[in-house]
């Protein structure tokens, strides 16, 4: 697949059009699900979530425990019933998990395997009992990185050996789509990162990956897009490098009693989102020239006898803007954006 341009906007955001691998124009989305709803005795797990996953995409969904990863996963497999919404999986309806289950491929918690006995006799029962050819084991054994200890009993298995054969068993059958709920969690750095170049492989052969974690941190080196949730409610669906403001503009005067003026300067011209005993620190807008921001703000304090020691841009990394995001909804400082497909 070649790397083509296809405008996707967060609807929250104004944004250029943006350019990462996508299958062909005019080939529909992975997933598309319009109002998904699931409630448990009154309590909103999931809250009338409109979104779409790109087909060929490592998408990741993000979100603080139990923000409803789980059963959102769950209600695209089949085994939750939405209490409303409607959706499609690989083009075929939600409501009829049966059309379209035989091309995906998951792991969802804790994976089902007897304990007793060996990796590759797991694998062999769970190809049985979904008719898939017991012939591809000894390749997946050795795709997921369990060479020489697929014959070893699964209770002997580490966290991360288990991991690989939970990813393994959901590779059985060649899957179109494929779904792990929290691949990486329970991991060293090195288990982390062997399971994240797991997925991008998984990925460069055609297929899409959906891919949930609580720790964006895990997941952002992979990922192309991104469908952030808190409460069950969407926070943002869409590029990362577009989740919330990336740059900010530090200003720093020599005198810290010159903080107040200072501030009256940049607050007409940028949104202040923290003011320090020493410093200001100001969100660059999406739409603003930051390089322009900076001069003006030089100008005018200069103008007011004002010596900045410190003005620089600063890149925050997508975990800081995240957490920045979840906080600022969480205090109801963003709207949450508008449910449906991206314009």
């Amino acid at each position: 697949m070649g790397n083509l341009t296809k405008e996707r906007t967060n609807p929250a955001v104004d944004r250029e059009p943006v350019e990462w691998p996508l299958a062909p124009t005019g080939v529909p989305d992975a997933v598309t699900v319009h109002g998904l709803t699931k409630r448990y005795r009154g309590r909103l797990a999931v809250d009338n979530l409109s979104f779409t996953v790109p087909t060929g995409s490592v998408a990741g969904l993000i979100g603080p425990n139990g923000a409803g990863k789980t059963t959102l996963m769950a209600m695209l497999l089949g085994l939750v019933r939405p209490s409303e919404g409607s959706g499609d999986v690989l083009g075929q309806p939600l409501h009829r998990p049966a059309s379209y289950l035989g091309q995906v491929g998951a792991s969802i918690e804790t994976p089902a395997f007897h304990s007793a006995v060996t990796g590759v006799e797991n694998l062999r029962a769970l190809a049985v009992l979904g008719g898939h050819d017991e012939a591809q084991i000894p390749g997946l054994i050795d795709r997921v990185g369990l060479d020489g200890r697929g014959e070893d009993r699964y209770g002997s298995y580490s966290m991360g050996m288990k991991q690989r054969l939970a990813i393994a068993a959901s590779l059985l059958g060649d899957p179109q789509l494929v779904i792990l709920d929290e691949p990486t969690n329970g991991l060293d750095p090195l288990g982390m990162q062997d399971i994240r170049r797991l997925i991008g492989q998984i990925a460069a052969e055609g297929r899409t990956v959906i891919v949930s974690s609580h720790l964006l941190s895990e997941l952002e080196h992979v990922c192309d897009w991104l469908i952030v949730i808190d409460h069950g409610d969407l926070v943002y669906l869409g590029h990362p490098d577009d989740l919330a403001s990336a740059e900010s503009l530090i200003v720093r005067p020599a005198a810290a009693g010159q903080l107040p003026e200072l501030q009256a300067i940049v607050e007409p011209i940028g949104m202040i989102s923290t003011v320090t005993d020493a410093e200001i620190v100001v969100a660059v807008g999406a739409l603003t020239d930051p390089k322009a921001l900076a001069g003006q703000i030089n100008r005018q304090a200069h103008a007011a006898g004002i010596n900045l020691v410190e003005l620089h841009l600063e890149r925050a990394d997508l975990e800081t803007r995240y957490l920045a995001t979840l906080a600022q909804r969480s205090a109801g400082a963003v709207d949450a954006p508008t449910k449906g497909q991206p314009s």
